[in-house]
């Protein structure tokens, strides 16, 4: 690996930046808190040579493998942590975004996740989506809640992801982490094979096609424990995905199928808190019986509205978690309304918390 790489890697870690961005003709970009920052003590080369220092990060096969591609998915690990890389072609220039991720897998405590999550530890089987859009922690929350599984009990944890984010090291449980182009083909493969492994747990890194979903559910009705995530922006909208992913005269029974296992969905948000850092909100449908014959019937308008009334179920609107986040002082009023989903019920809630 270049030097000015390892110099760059070890820069984004030492300022808690979340990813770093190398193009062949900007200078570097850390994104701290959100935000992109140049990285101005670099000093920018010519594009040719800019190339030659990302295609260090690659070994051989990988080098081969983006050459016949254009882009790849791998990861990169140094002593202060792991990567999450994409190098890719944009203006047939070599490009490339690294996500940082640590070492130590965070606690529930350290990443500040509601009580309800503690439950998800303790099921033998069920369906559970971490939803939201890419950057806002999902592959985090779920390494947390499988490493907490790891911890206290003894079963088969089995992770296909593309990369392998989080090293989850075996304690109480066996660990199979699987990654896709290195240790499968592909997702679908994977979760094919995966039942005759024996597992208890599955994690599937993200449900990006219909052989991928259906599997995923087929794996949940089998009786095992299942986590995987999803780029959509709330409950409702997952399960919609999910369902239209589907042929006109399949969606009848997927539908069915999906409200027999689905156990949570979790849309996550992280923004900028008052005091520095990253906070989480978060809407969390739970599959009560209303909840699940609004999938079975198709009428997934109905969850938002279920969701905002079944507090005393554990459930909470996104809108009602950020204005409780600005009621107690963590998140600013107006960073917390360029995150809602719906700005006017937003204000609404924060009006009725403050008149309490």
């Amino acid at each position: 690996m270049d030097i000015r790489i390892q110099q760059l890697l070890s820069l984004a870690v030492a300022n808690k930046a979340s990813d770093l961005h190398i193009f062949a003709r900007e200078l570097p970009r850390l994104r701290v808190d959100g935000e992109l920052v140049a990285v101005n003590s670099f000093t920018l080369e010519e594009p040719a040579k800019m190339e030659e220092m990302i295609l260090t990060l690659m070994s051989p096969e990988q080098l081969e493998r983006f050459k016949r591609d254009k882009e790849l998915d791998y990861s990169v690990k140094t002593d202060e942590a792991r990567f999450r890389v994409n190098t890719y072609y944009q203006k047939g220039e070599v490009t490339t975004a690294l996500r940082v991720v640590t070492s130590k897998i965070p606690t529930f405590t350290e990443l500040n996740l509601p009580d309800t999550f503690q439950s998800f530890v303790g099921l033998k089987q069920g369906f559970i989506l971490l939803t939201g859009p890419t950057g806002h922690g999902k592959s985090t929350t779920v390494a947390s809640i499988l490493n907490e599984i790891n911890m206290t009990r003894q079963c088969h944890i089995v992770t296909i992801e593309d990369p392998v984010e989080y090293l989850i090291t075996p304690e109480k449980s066996l660990v199979s982490q699987r990654e896709v182009g290195y240790d499968t083909p592909s997702f679908s493969s994977a979760l094919r094979t995966c039942l005759r492994q024996d597992p208890n747990v599955v994690f599937v890194g993200e449900m990006r096609d219909l052989d991928t979903i259906q599997s995923a559910i087929t794996i949940a009705e089998t009786g095992h424990l299942v986590f995987s995530t999803l780029h959509t922006n709330s409950a409702a909208q997952s399960i919609d995905r999910m369902v239209d992913v589907f042929p006109e005269g399949a969606k009848e029974q997927i539908k069915t199928q999906l409200s027999s296992v689905i156990t949570a969905v979790i849309s996550q948000r992280l923004m900028p808190g008052i005091n520095g850092g990253r906070v989480p909100g978060f809407e969390i449908m739970m599959a009560t019986p209303a909840i699940k014959n609004a999938i079975r019937e198709g009428k997934s308008f109905m969850i938002d509205n279920i969701i905002q009334t079944s507090a005393d179920l554990g459930m909470v609107g996104m809108e009602t978690s950020l204005a409780m986040l600005v009621h107690k002082g963590i998140v600013a009023e107006d960073v917390a309304y360029e995150y809602a989903l719906r700005p006017t019920e937003f204000q609404n809630k924060l009006r009725s918390i403050k008149t309490l």
